[in-house]
């Protein structure tokens, strides 16, 4: 796009509001080391470009737009005279990063006051000392104010993690220890009572045939099929006076662990079909001594159980931190939803339904990985806190244009519409007072918009709420340092 230069006139520059307390000096300086161009309609400067300039509109028109989920969104569209954008951060020099954090369109064609950066850098260094520490102190100021809260943010819902983490892995743990507990009676036992049935009137055949009973009812404690409270009970019953009319003292004692195995009076008759030669005290031991392989087997079963759900919950603790991982990778959205959803298992609760509706064909995602955990953590933590927690919580993932979209839903009475818009802001909450700060919904937009450059937005009617998360398919560079939102924001203060 061509430009003209113009003449500059210190008695316009005054027009400005940001040089209308300007000496005659000053504003010869301005017209000395700046200039006065008209801008033909077009694109002046692009998002993430170097800052070069700062600009200062004096006639026209401009529009300011930022990408977001692989799309321009438009900020702001303007005439005000006066309005600026551009390199308005040079004065803090290699401070903060000194790129172009939207772009920025003529519409038609329009007048602008220009300074390079390194000349407006000058003139408020020089000119204006005392202000320029006050806007660094508020600057960074406010970076730093909302970095401390947010690490106390994070720090409060690690801790709320970690609580929950430490619950979820006692209870297996716990279990793992009664069995092995257990496990070393029941051995004890079989010990014994093999000593007893030593002296015992079994032949080799017989011992032989008690020992593939003793294989079939190991193998057959595996395949046990799952029954109901009221389908076991009813099968307990009978298998327990079945014993008892066999000789079997106090039957109904060891009569559960069979039927938990599988077994059913058919098998019983077969072992005493076996054993029906060697007398009821014989019988008797026999039983008991299955009684130990079943039981130890089903010990065996727990402690498996118990410690598989512990490494199954080490693992998705550590794919929710990303432990051992680039920060930067290319990952399924899906495990990162999963584990954070085992890691808020115990807040979410058994009052909550989760519904998952995962897109199978959606393809990998370039992002931080273990931040946008951080940002599941949020919204599905607003969720089960809307919902009181009572209700559905629906996650769902699917491809929107060149984005991959995760949506989280519940269903709670909904956000009233003369908030929706603020929802966003650092310190809004709707939380009683001490049980929100304010940052999580802010914090999420900081690591979806500005550090993946993609979207979020919500939809929300009593019932039905929904926060959508777009995030771009195709890879996107790590930044060398990270942009700040107080910069966008700043950015288009002017405009």
């Amino acid at each position: 796009m061509g430009n003209t230069r113009l003449i500059c006139d210190p008695n316009e520059l005054r027009k400005l509001f940001l040089f209308e307390q300007l000496d005659d000096e000053q504003l010869a300086w301005l017209c000395k080391d700046g200039r006065v161009e008209m801008f033909e309609p077009g694109l002046v400067f692009r998002e993430g470009d170097p800052a070069t300039c700062f600009y200062v509109l004096m006639d026209g028109e401009v529009r300011m737009t930022k990408m977001s989920g692989g799309e321009e969104i438009e900020l702001v569209h303007t005439e005000h005279v006066g309005s600026y954008s551009g390199a308005w951060t040079a004065y803090m020099g290699d401070k903060v990063e000194q790129t172009y954090t939207a772009s920025f369109y003529v519409t038609r064609p329009s007048k602008f006051f220009v300074l390079d950066a390194g000349t407006f850098a000058k003139m408020m260094q020089e000119w204006f000392p005392m202000a320029l520490h006050l806007l660094e102190g508020v600057f960074f100021g406010n970076r730093n104010a909302n970095e401390r809260i947010g690490q106390r943010e994070r720090l409060l819902a690690l801790g709320s993690l970690s609580a929950g983490l430490t619950h979820e892995l006692n209870n297996p743990a716990a279990a793992a220890v009664r069995a092995t507990s257990s496990l070393r009676e029941r051995v004890a036992g079989m010990r014994h009572k093999l000593k007893m049935m030593a002296h015992g009137k079994f032949n080799s055949e017989t011992l032989e045939a008690l020992a593939q009973l003793q294989e079939e009812a190991a193998a057959q404690v595996a395949k046990a099929p799952a029954l109901t409270p009221l389908e076991a009970a009813d099968r307990e019953d009978e298998l327990g006076d079945w014993l008892e009319d066999h000789g079997v003292s106090n039957g109904w004692d060891i009569a559960p662990n069979f039927v938990q195995a599988g077994f059913d009076i058919d098998w019983m008759e077969k072992v005493h079909g076996t054993l029906s030669g060697c007398g009821g005290d014989v019988f008797e031991a026999a039983m008991r001594w299955l009684n130990y392989t079943v039981e130890t087997e089903l010990l065996m079963n727990e402690i498996t159980d118990s410690t598989n759900r512990i490494s199954s919950l080490v693992n998705a603790a550590k794919q929710y931190s990303q432990m051992d991982r680039a920060p930067f990778q290319v990952v399924d959205l899906r495990e990162l939803l999963d584990s954070t959803l085992v890691m808020l298992a115990r807040k979410i609760g058994d009052d909550i339904t989760v519904v998952k509706e995962y897109d199978p064909a959606l393809q990998q995602v370039p992002c931080y990985a273990a931040e946008l955990n951080q940002v599941w953590t949020n919204l599905i933590d607003n969720a089960v806190s809307a919902m009181g927690g009572r209700g559905t919580l629906t996650v769902r993932t699917y491809r929107e244009n060149d984005c991959a979209a995760v949506e989280i839903g519940d269903t709670g009475p909904g956000i009233p519409e003369e908030i929706r818009t603020r929802i966003f802001e650092p310190f809004f909450t709707t939380k009683p007072v001490g049980e929100g700060t304010g940052l999580g919904l802010d914090i999420s937009f900081r690591i979806v918009v500005n550090k993946h450059h993609g979207d979020i937005r919500v939809e929300s009617e009593p019932g039905n709420t929904r926060f959508i998360v777009r995030l771009p398919l195709e890879a996107t560079a790590p930044e060398a340092t990270q942009s700040t939102l107080e910069a966008a924001q700043s950015t288009t203060e002017g405009l």
